[in-house]
């Protein structure tokens, strides 16, 4: 028991040291294995982001308006993760706005300068959740939205590697920091991910549950033809921009449901 109770932590510290900019320490090793195994793990460490965001949320909150604290809670979120998700987010509108063809579009995924269509989607992702999570700060639905949206979206940005191959582009010479998903998880592997992932969906009025659950699936199923159309797979950047895109659409299905403000 305590040999799995520390093989936990090592992947779980792995999985933050390798979605998140937070110190883990130097005991932690790092394989492809390794890194697999702690894939599993990633909606985890969508909660322990939502946990320490809405704990700032809340301090914020106490001295400043809303709309300053979801703008600080915003930016305070870009340095947690690094913009990792966010710059996947870019670098994928650019390589399929721009792109003419698979190779093409693999080879602008590489490449480290912001396009247009990068900047485009950045821009709305980051003014998106800024405004979204101000219409959620009046009904009071900031935490309990950051507590679904941060660990399901990772749960189904990740699941894609079940039902597409990874697309590698070698003329960069350079490997891949997502080769060690390149491989499918086991069922019990998806499943944990998948409940843990929407764990927070049991503490929500049914009918938002079924929207949130519709919602992501049917977006899933949109990006995976977009995937495969554009770049016959996957790579870390479209993972990474499917998790803002379930995030985004999370607070979206939040907000129609609430409805406006009296």
């Amino acid at each position: 028991m305590t040999a799995q109770i520390t093989r936990f932590l090592q992947h779980f510290l792995l999985a933050i040291s390798f979605f998140t900019r937070l110190p883990v320490g130097r005991w932690v090793t790092y394989s492809d294995h390794k890194m697999h195994r702690a894939g599993v793990l990633f909606p985890l460490v969508g909660w322990l982001l939502a946990l320490i965001l809405s704990v700032l949320y809340t301090s914020l909150a106490t001295v400043f308006d809303p709309a300053i604290s979801v703008f600080l809670t915003v930016v305070i979120s870009v340095l947690l993760t690094g913009a990792f998700h966010e710059d996947g987010l870019a670098d994928t509108a650019d390589a399929f706005g721009g792109g003419l063809d698979r190779q093409h579009k693999l080879v602008i995924m590489k490449d480290s300068r912001l396009g247009t269509y990068g900047v485009c989607a950045l821009t709305g992702a980051l003014v998106g959740k800024w405004l979204l999570l101000t219409m959620l700060a009046q009904h009071d639905s900031v935490i309990v939205a950051l507590c679904l949206a941060y660990p399901l979206s990772r749960a189904l940005a990740l699941s894609h590697i079940q039902h597409l191959p990874y697309a590698s582009e070698t003329s960069s010479g350079k490997a891949s920091k997502s080769m060690p998903f390149s491989q499918p998880f086991t069922a019990a592997a998806l499943l944990f991910m998948l409940l843990s992932g929407g764990l927070m969906l049991l503490a929500l009025p049914w009918q938002l549950s079924v929207w949130v659950i519709m919602g992501g699936l049917l977006l899933r199923l949109l990006l995976k033809q977009r995937m495969h159309k554009h770049i016959q797979g996957f790579t870390g950047d479209t993972l990474g921009g499917a998790q803002q895109l379930q995030e985004l659409l999370i607070y979206l299905l939040f907000i129609a449901y609430l409805g406006p403000t009296s």
